[in-house]
C-alpha cells in the first residue's frame, strides 16, 4: 500500500539518542538536557564536544586535560597539506576537498586498524579529525589565495585557532567569540541527513573515517549544508540590484524562485539557533558600522513571516554573520561540518555502543517476472 511508504523516512523512529533533541513546534533545541540558549551563550565549543562524546558538562580539570589534548592533535601530516594544496591549486570544490582529505586522515591515524568499536581508540580518532579539519581548510583557502600557510597554536581556542589560521592574525574577542558560539550551534541536530548517513556507513562496521567521510558528501548537497551559502549569495543579489529587498523578494516569488533560508523539516517556527545567529549579525554590523546585510536580512523575514508564514532557519542568519566576519562565502558549509563533525562523531560512538546494521526495505514495484521474457543477447 502506498500510504505506508515513508518517503524520506518522515517521521520514522530509528534510534534512541541521549544526544539532542528538537521540538519544532515550540522552537527548542536541547543538547544532552541544556537548551541551545544555555549553551551557546555560556558554554565554549570545547565544553559542547565534551558534553557530547561523555554525557556531561566538564570540569576546569577535564576541560583543560580535553582542551589540551585536543589542540596538541592540529598539525597534520606533510603528504595531507600536499594533498590540500594539490586540490586548491586545481580550484576544487572545498567541500570535495574536504571529503578527500578527511578521508585521507584514515591513513595517518595512529589508531587506524583499531577495532571499529574501540571507543577509547573512537575517542582519540574523533579528537583527531575534529582538530585537523580546521587546520585543513584553513590551509586550503590560504592555498588558493596564493598565501603561505599559517601552522595552528595550541594557546589559542578551537574557534580563535581557526580564525588566526585563516587571516594570519589572532582574531579580536567579539569575532572568536562569535565564531565560537556559531560552531556550538551547529554542533548537533538530531538525525539529520548528514547525521544518519554516519550512522549507517558505521553500522556495517566501517571505521570512523568513513562514517565521517560519508557524513561531509551528504552535508555537500544543497538541501542540507548548502543554504547558507545560498542565503549570502541572495543578499549580495539583493544588495546589487536596484530593488529594495522587498520589491526583490516578491518578484523572485513571482518568477517561482525559492527564497532560501526559510522552512526547515523539523522546525514549524522559528529555528531557535537563528534567533541568537540574528543578534551576533546586529553586533557586527553595529561595530563595523555597516547595518545593511543585517537590516535587509530582517526585511526579508519580516516580509515573509508576514506574508507567506516562513520562519528563517539557522542557515539565514549564519549567512550575514559569517560574511561580515570575512569569511569566503564558499566555506560556509566545510566550516558547518567543521562544527558538526562534534556531532557526527557522537553518534557514531552511540551507534557502535549498540549495533545494528541499518537495512531498510523498498517496495519492488518494477516488471512482472511473469509476464517478462529472457530473450538471448544474440536474438534481442
Amino acid at each position: 500500500m502506498a500510504d505506508d511508504l515513508k518517503k524520506g523516512l518522515e517521521g520514522v523512529l530509528v534510534a534512541e539518542s541521549e544526544l539532542s533533541s528538537i521540538d519544532g513546534d515550540e522552537g527548542r533545541l536541547v543538547y544532552c538536557g541544556y537548551t541551545i540558549e544555555e549553551l551557546a551563550r555560556g558554554a565554549s565549543y570545547e565544553e559542547v564536544l565534551y558534553l557530547l562524546w561523555n554525557g556531561h558538562l566538564p570540569d576546569e580539570a577535564e576541560l583543560e586535560e580535553f582542551s589540551t589534548a585536543m589542540a596538541a592533535e592540529r598539525d597534520v601530516d606533510g603528504a595531507v597539506l600536499e594533498t590540500t594544496q594539490t586540490l586548491a591549486a586545481a580550484d576544487a570544490n572545498p567541500m570535495a576537498a574536504l571529503r578527500t582529505i578527511v578521508s585521507e586522515l584514515s591513513a595517518f591515524d595512529p589508531d587506524a586498524d583499531a577495532d571499529p568499536t574501540d571507543e577509547d581508540a573512537n575517542l582519540r580518532k574523533g579528537r583527531r579529525i575534529t582538530a585537523k579539519i580546521p587546520t585543513i581548510l584553513a590551509a586550503f583557502e590560504r592555498t588558493r589565495r596564493g598565501e603561505e600557510i599559517v601552522a595552528p597554536r595550541e594557546d589559542l581556542s578551537h574557534a580563535a585557532n581557526f580564525l588566526y589560521m585563516l587571516n594570519g592574525e589572532e582574531p579580536d574577542e567579539v569575532l572568536a567569540e562569535t565564531f565560537d558560539q556559531a560552531l556550538v550551534l551547529h554542533a548537533d541536530h538530531g538525525l539529520n541527513a548528514s547525521t544518519f548517513s554516519a550512522m549507517v556507513t558505521a553500522s556495517t562496521l566501517a571505521d570512523l573515517h568513513a562514517a565521517i567521510t560519508s557524513a561531509i558528501g551528504t552535508l555537500s548537497g544543497s538541501l542540507h549544508g548548502g543554504a547558507n551559502q545560498d542565503v549570502m549569495e541572495m543578499l549580495k543579489e539583493v544588495d546589487g540590484s536596484e530593488m529594495d529587498p522587498l520589491e526583490w523578494v516578491e518578484t523572485a516569488l513571482e518568477e517561482g524562485r525559492r527564497v532560501p533560508g526559510f522552512g526547515h523539516r523539523v522546525y514549524n517556527v522559528k529555528d531557535p539557533r537563528a534567533n541568537i545567529l540574528g543578534e551576533k549579525s546586529e553586533a557586527l554590523g553595529e561595530a563595523a558600522g555597516d547595518m545593511r546585510w543585517y537590516e535587509m536580512s530582517v526585511t526579508i523575514e519580516e516580509h515573509l513571516a508576514t506574508e507567506k508564514g516562513l520562519a528563517p532557519n539557522v542557515d539565514f542568519y549564519s549567512a550575514s554573520t559569517y560574511y561580515q566576519m570575512g569569511i569566503p562565502v564558499d566555506l560556509y558549509t566545510p566550516i558547518f561540518a567543521m562544527s558538526r563533525a562534534g556531532g557526527w562523531i557522537a553518534h557514531v560512538l552511540e551507534q557502535y555502543d549498540d549495533n545494528r546494521l541499518i537495512r531498510p526495505r523498498s517496495r519492488y514495484v518494477g516488471p512482472d517476472p511473469e509476464e517478462t521474457e529472457f530473450v538471448a543477447l544474440e536474438d534481442r
